[in-house]
């Protein structure tokens, strides 16, 4: 009798065996498809990151070239405001030549001529 229990308890084994087999092939099927699932998510995440390095390594250079052309425009700006001072000057010294000129023109038509007194 013990010689039947045990082969009751081996069959019983071998049919929990069975069933905890296919039970593992579902999950194991479930694992692999969410692994594919994950797969597919991290490539398409890595495609996503390099795009977006990308960009930002194209904003950069945006940033740089715009910081180039600020720095010439700076340079040029300043040189344009020395002419600028220096054409103020001239044209101030020119001004005040001409008011002198002009002063002394009047001057002398204001004053009478000494030859034309007898």
């Amino acid at each position: 009798m013990a010689s039947g229990k045990a082969a009751t308890s081996t069959r019983a084994l071998s049919k929990n065996h069975d069933q905890l087999g296919r039970i593992s092939e579902d999950e194991e099927s479930e694992l692999r498809k969410r692994n594919e699932e994950l797969e597919k998510e991290l490539k398409d995440g890595l495609l996503r990151e390099e795009k977006l390095r990308h960009e930002l390594q194209m904003a950069w250079e945006r940033v740089r070239v715009a910081e180039e052309a600020e720095e010439r425009l700076c340079s040029q700006m300043g040189e344009l405001e020395a002419e600028a001072v220096d054409y103020a000057r001239a044209s101030q010294s020119r001004i005040m030549s001409l008011m002198e000129q002009l002063s002394q023109s009047q001057a002398n038509k204001l004053l009478p001529s000494s030859s034309s007194n007898p």
